[in-house]
């Protein structure tokens, strides 16, 4: 009877512990499809965005690139939209932003701490409002432009891609910069000075860093690399297009997504707060070593603005609303993302169907894929091929200044 009993209680067991595990598969699944559908929308935008929306532009690189650079930067500002469109409408994230805003449509380096993998791509919901998308250029790691879809609309969008070893990075830093400045393109470039994302693992190594170079350990941010930080400035401040830094602090109250699989599983931001403060370009230091001092003094400030965030209850920056007003109303930007969610849902669905119809619609979209797969072995990217038409056309044009310069 006791053998029976202690049965009959270990099946009750085996029994509840399947029903638990079935009911968090259940709920998984229910989670998982929030973030599959996110993430494959995205992926399809991009994807179908860079062949049959940003293809067709890509030949007029050949004549002239500040042309091509105007038209592919507002191609893409579209497809920035739907992130927003599907973080804010589908999924209800809340934006919050405070400090000084923005001033929109002027130059500037945006330095931000790097809390998780996806900072980059939440910041859009601040810019959506506060400036305009199409100028915003990310400097981010070079592995990410092999990715179909994402990467190659990155390249075509000029994005900084570095190898994290500065030898390398500099001289394509300077020629990506140089191209901006001669073409008088304004952007505003997004740069991660701490140079990858806060885990525990780059946390240690940044006490590790502290510990030799005695500084102060920090728990809510990364010891910044300042170099290519001070370099970028430099070198827009010479080449007059620059106008402000813009340092903004990231926090999230609640789920905090630390990698894209967090998105899969559904695992959304309920709110991102960012907290704004705008330094013009004359009242930055114009030494290099200042300029280091200077960067590593917003991060002391970084360090103690997110501990008291988080200490707080509820959870907030400590500051008024941004004190810029943004350059769209919230009417606006509703509108703004209604369209962009409606626009991309169709333009995917008949991507699908015309490549179903219509065999000259699969012809070029094969080979627009092999275009964009064979370019970078051959050339190492879009942005690269652009970089080498600039420069065809700017020594066609230094010749025939030289030629008119001996006629006179």
């Amino acid at each position: 009877m006791a053998t029976n009993g202690i049965e009959v209680f270990c099946v009750s067991i085996v029994l509840q512990h399947v029903r638990l595990v079935s009911e968090r598969c259940d709920l998984m699944m229910m989670v998982s499809v929030r973030g599959l559908y996110f993430l494959i929308t995205l992926f399809l935008g991009s994807f179908f965005g860079s062949i049959f929306m940003l293809g067709p532009v890509l030949p007029l690189m050949l004549l002239s690139p500040a042309w091509y650079r105007w038209i592919t930067d507002r191609v893409v500002a579209t497809w920035l939209t739907l992130p927003v469109a599907l973080l804010e409408l589908v999924f209800g994230v809340k934006v919050v932003i405070t400090g000084d805003g923005f001033i929109p449509g002027e130059r500037s380096v945006i330095i931000m701490n790097h809390r998780t993998r996806l900072d980059w791509m939440f910041l859009w919901c601040c810019l959506l409002r506060y400036s305009y998308l199409r100028l915003e250029k990310v400097c981010l790691k070079a592995a990410l432009k092999a990715v179909p879809g994402f990467g190659w609309a990155m390249q075509v969008a000029s994005f900084i891609f570095i190898h994290r070893r500065w030898e390398e990075d500099r001289s394509h830093m300077s020629n990506m910069l140089h191209y901006f400045c001669h073409i008088k393109e304004p952007l505003q470039l997004l740069l991660f000075p701490e140079g990858t994302d806060l885990t525990e693992n780059t946390r240690a190594r940044s006490d590790e860093f502290a510990e030799k170079n005695g500084l102060p350990k920090y728990e809510y941010v990364l010891h910044p690399r300042t170099t290519g930080f001070t370099f970028i400035v430099d070198t827009l401040r010479k080449g007059d297009n620059l106008d402000a830094v813009h340092d903004i602090t990231v926090a999230y109250p609640q789920n905090i997504p630390q990698t894209e699989r967090h998105l899969v599983l559904g695992l959304f931001p309920r709110e991102i707060h960012f907290h704004v403060r705008r330094y013009t370009a004359a009242a930055l230091p114009r030494c290099a070593e200042e300029l280091q001092l200077w960067c590593q003094e917003r991060w002391q400030e970084k360090e103690l603005r997110l501990r008291e965030f988080y200490q707080a209850v509820p959870r907030r920056f400590d500051e008024p609303e941004a004190r810029v007003p943004p350059c769209k109303s919230e009417l606006r930007v509703s509108l703004i993302k209604a369209a962009s969610l409606l626009y991309w849902t169709f333009f995917i669905t008949a991507s699908f169907v015309s490549l179903w119809l219509w065999a000259p619609v699969r012809f070029y979209f094969l080979l627009m894929v092999i275009f964009f797969l064979g370019q970078q072995r051959v050339t190492g990217g879009v942005e690269l091929m652009e970089l080498a038409c600039h420069r065809h056309w700017s020594s066609k044009d230094r010749e025939r200044n030289g030629m008119e310069a001996k006629e006179e």
